[in-house]
């Protein structure tokens, strides 16, 4: 064969082999194996305690007249939830002004280290029992003591409970003085009037022997039928008391 021959033949092998070398570096791409990777993603909530305020709000106390108070600081606290314990305990309650047996309106205060809060504490009236008074109209010889028995003015029996509560005012009576005067009884916040008339006994009236007329005590000058009572004489205002009067011959 001549050499041209087999230059032809070597450049075809050379040709076919390189075909098939590149045809396997194509296959070995293709056959790459290919690794998914999964990665999955964990969300952690954090739990966060609630932050308290540590805001100091008081409470208007009210109790009733000698009660007992209280000494635990959390009953005069608004929202005593959002307070610190720590806070709490360093609290410092101050109720040294509020008088429980006596009503009326007082404060207190609470302090925490340098700062100080003032509260209301109302002390109340206690309920009393619920009774309409009826008060006598009295006349009265000059120059007479007063009486401060209730029962003297007052046509109701009374209980302790009752008595103790009454306030009764002669203030506006003058007994050295001939006139009309009202005096007063106060009971649960009502205010009861009446009349003491204070009088001067006239002198009895000397008859002659040849008259037929009797002599005539006229110390008790009342129009109205009426009990006499240790010189007092008493008229009740809505029921009359009948007394025979008795004449000296």
């Amino acid at each position: 064969m001549k050499k041209k021959d087999l230059r032809l033949i070597s450049l075809t092998i050379a040709c076919c082999g390189l075909l098939f070398i590149g045809s396997g570096v194509a296959m070995n791409m293709h056959d790459t194996t290919v690794i998914e990777t999964t990665y999955s993603l964990g969300v952690y909530q954090n739990k966060v305690s609630e932050s308290k305020t540590n805001e100091i709000i008081l409470n208007d106390m009210t109790i009733e007249v000698n009660n007992p108070i209280s000494v635990d600081v959390r009953d005069y606290l608004k929202d005593v939830q959002n307070i610190d314990s720590n806070v709490l305990n360093s609290l410092k309650l101050d109720t040294s002004y509020v008088n429980i047996n006596e009503a009326g309106t007082y404060t207190y205060t609470i302090s925490y280290k340098k700062k100080k809060y003032n509260g209301t504490f109302i002390v109340t009236e206690k309920e009393l029992p619920k009774v309409t008074l009826t008060l006598r109209n009295l006349t009265l010889k000059k120059d007479s003591p007063l009486e401060t028995t209730l029962s003297t003015y007052i046509v109701e029996e009374l209980t302790d409970e009752i008595k103790n509560n009454i306030v009764l005012d002669l203030s506006n009576v003058k007994t050295n003085i001939e006139g009309t005067y009202q005096y007063s009884v106060t009971y649960n916040n009502k205010i009861y009037l009446a009349n003491i008339e204070i009088y001067t006994p006239q002198a009895p009236t000397i008859i002659t022997p040849n008259s037929t007329e009797q002599i005539k005590d006229t110390t008790n000058t009342d129009t109205n039928t009426s009990t006499e009572v240790d010189n007092q004489t008493t008229t009740d205002n809505t029921t009359s008391i009948e007394n025979d009067t008795t004449e000296e011959k």
